[in-house]
């Protein structure tokens, strides 16, 4: 073998092997996330039922104030009372969801196909495989999330034993103060600023409405 052929081997070799190791780096938040998820489901099972209308999962929030939905679609069910209380004009709020009584629900679509009806882990690592891209982590509070779009979350902690935030459920402001919501005064909810990272992996700080939860 010539030098040439042999440098050109080496050379690519070492690429894949960089590429592998990045995607395997990558990857290290999907499967640790699927880890966290599994603790959350372990420590709050009674929070945790079946979406028998969705095909999906649920885990509800303590006070019954909202609940996360995962599946082919992920969901969030927002008892829209607090927010009529502190101002909220339904008839404006159309765009940022769909109403089901006294609910709001916002959501996307996760998956293509439906997750395997197994175990509510399973439907997560579905998502996880099919969709990683609506996987994240937030850094300032040492937690994963699950996007729903449009700024709204479900977040959890990443460790449960050390973090007093164990669940959020999390929501874009923005279209609830376009509806006439006074976003300081939304009984069982926090309008508060969160540091999160830009497009260019900077830290900046948004608004956001927050229902978080310490699952003892």
């Amino acid at each position: 073998m010539n030098k040439s052929l042999s440098y050109v081997i080496t050379v690519l070799s070492t690429v894949s092997m960089i590429l592998t190791l990045s995607c395997g780096k990558l990857d290290v938040v999907g499967k640790d996330s699927a880890r966290a998820f599994g603790e959350l489901l372990q420590k709050a099972p009674g929070l945790v039922s079946e979406d028998t209308l969705g095909g999906g999962w649920s885990i509800t929030a303590p006070d019954s104030g909202a609940r996360f939905v995962w599946g082919a679609f992920g969901k969030m069910m927002i008892d829209i009372a607090p927010f009529a209380a502190a101002g909220l004009d339904t008839l404006k709020l159309a765009d940022a969801g769909a109403f089901s009584g006294g609910t709001l629900v916002i959501g996307t679509a996760l998956t293509l196909d439906a997750p395997p009806k197994t175990t509510p882990l399973a439907s997560y690592e579905w998502i996880v495989k099919n969709n990683r891209d609506a996987i994240g982590y937030h850094a300032a509070l040492n937690h994963y999330g699950i996007s729903l779009g449009n700024g709204n979350m479900f977040e959890w902690a990443k460790d449960l034993n050390t973090n007093d935030k164990d669940i959020v459920f999390v929501l874009n402001p923005e279209p609830f103060i376009n509806a006439g919501v006074d976003v300081t005064k939304i009984e069982g909810w926090a309008f508060a600023k969160v540091t999160v990272d830009d497009e260019n992996g900077k830290p900046v700080q948004v608004d956001k409405i927050l229902k978080p939860f310490d699952l003892k």
